[in-house]
């Protein structure tokens, strides 16, 4: 075990007293190197599993911070295996980066510290779970899990073995976004009286520009040299291989995923619930509709409309951004902020030059005000012990509004909710759609 997991083990560390929780991590100059990097036995040791589009930024990412090391990587796909290892040990000169088919393999190491999940969506809970339990800190790409479910299963596990966990909600570690939520949460617009969510519609694959509406039946092909695809289906239900189910496209089916809804609604509705200051808690309605393929391979809606109440009166809008712009826009008494990637509109303009003071609420800043921040509060956290800035829970509670937003969709009819004990009212259909079944012999 390194010298820094044995300084920050949760077995050891003391969580007991608030005096313990504040004090800050402080790294003696005598673990760094001549080069003022960590000396290599003071590095978080990091494996990565899941070396898809979001897998490669994390290891390009992670081998910027001085003190991490990426030690192994995981994928079923042999040929990402190797672009990934070749990225890794080119970095560091060597040829030390281990690889493995099997996450178990990679779990089951001692010496690794922290993890980066970033596998399909129907993997989520079950890797993550065998994560905690291992005992490592884990960076979790979003959604936080394929179901209601299993999303509540990562959080009790987490809170229970005392995890760092950070999801993937990267958002929350820019500058603009953090500024328009702070505008609604001291009331610049006035008193927020609702909020609408747009998102893209259908699908959409690296490389196409226009939004495709159906992709007709695939025909069954040989699986590719290297690729373990029943592996790769694991829990989900058994289908015969097609080159258009797997990997980027896992998005637009269901039994993987949830579509634009929950690819990009992890990303806004998370940031809509910053700014309701909603990130403990959900809708007690969900009601809307929306369009679904009615045959072929790709099965998630490709155009949707929901609204999300909530306990205090709070309406919520998610819809595709045909009907709502792109972003999310809160509406006041007062004017409105419209925050997207690209930036931060007002109404009154002057509002966009407004100043947060000491005095006004002041949300959660990361150690970076871009993308990279989000693993360095990660890392920061991991070292100190703090909550990073999404933690589970709060993946959790906005990941909750887009699968609810599917089943009221998939349904057709109005879904309620109780946020606290979270559990669909009245409705036994409903009920059953807040987990799936798991393919023999995966469980959480």
């Amino acid at each position: 075990m390194s010298q820094t997991r044995q300084r920050i083990s949760r077995r050891t560390f003391v969580r007991g007293t608030v005096a313990a929780v504040a004090v800050p991590y402080i790294v003696p100059s005598s673990v760094f190197g001549a080069d003022n990097r960590p000396a290599p036995s003071n590095r978080l040791t990091m494996g990565l599993a899941g070396l898809g589009s979001m897998g490669m930024r994390h290891v390009k990412g992670f081998l910027q911070e001085d003190d991490c090391q990426i030690v192994a990587v995981c994928d079923v796909d042999a040929h990402r295996r190797r672009d990934a290892v070749k990225e890794i040990n080119g970095h560091y000169g060597n040829d030390n980066c281990s690889y493995y088919n099997d996450f178990r393999e990679l779990f089951a190491r001692g010496d690794i510290d922290t993890l980066c999940i970033s596998v399909p969506d129907h993997w989520h809970a079950a890797l993550a779970i065998d994560a905690v339990r291992a005992g490592k800190d884990i960076y979790g790409e979003k959604p936080l899990a394929l179901t209601i479910a299993q999303g509540r299963a990562v959080v009790e596990a987490v809170n229970r073995y005392k995890c760092v966990w950070q999801t993937g909600s990267w958002q929350r570690s820019t500058e603009h976004f953090r500024f328009a939520c702070e505008l609604v949460r001291n009331e610049r617009i006035g008193r927020l009286r609702r909020v609408e969510v747009g998102i893209g519609p259908g699908f959409k694959s690296p490389g196409v520009t226009e939004t495709l509406y159906r992709i007709d039946p695939q025909p069954v092909m040989p699986v590719p040299d290297g690729f373990d695809y029943q592996m790769w289906l694991g829990p989900a239900p058994p289908a015969p291989y097609t080159q258009k189910r797997c990997h980027w496209n896992f998005r637009w089916i269901l039994d993987y995923s949830g579509g634009q809804v929950t690819d990009w609604g992890a990303h806004h509705i998370d940031i809509a619930h910053w700014g309701m200051n909603c990130d403990d808690t959900g809708p007690v309605e969900v009601a809307g509709k929306g369009v679904f393929p009615d045959n072929g391979l790709w099965d998630a809606a490709v155009d949707y409309d929901f609204e999300c109440t909530y306990g205090n009166g709070l309406v919520m809008r998610v819809a595709s951004n045909n009907h709502c712009p792109q972003g999310v826009r809160f509406i006041g008494d007062d004017g409105w902020v419209h925050v997207t990637r690209s930036g931060v509109k007002t109404d009154p303009p002057e509002l966009r030059k407004a100043k947060i003071g000491p005095n006004d609420i002041r949300l959660p800043r990361p150690a970076g005000d871009h993308r990279q921040g989000h693993r360095r509060d990660f890392l920061d956290c991991v070292k100190t012990r703090k909550t990073t800035i999404s933690p589970a829970e709060i993946g959790h509670r906005s990941a909750t509004v887009a699968h609810l937003g599917n089943i009221a969709m998939i349904l057709g009819r109005r879904i309620r909710w109780d946020p606290k004990y979270e559990q669909v009212l009245n409705d036994p259909s409903a009920s059953r759609m807040l987990d799936r079944a798991m393919r023999s012999p995966w469980r959480l």
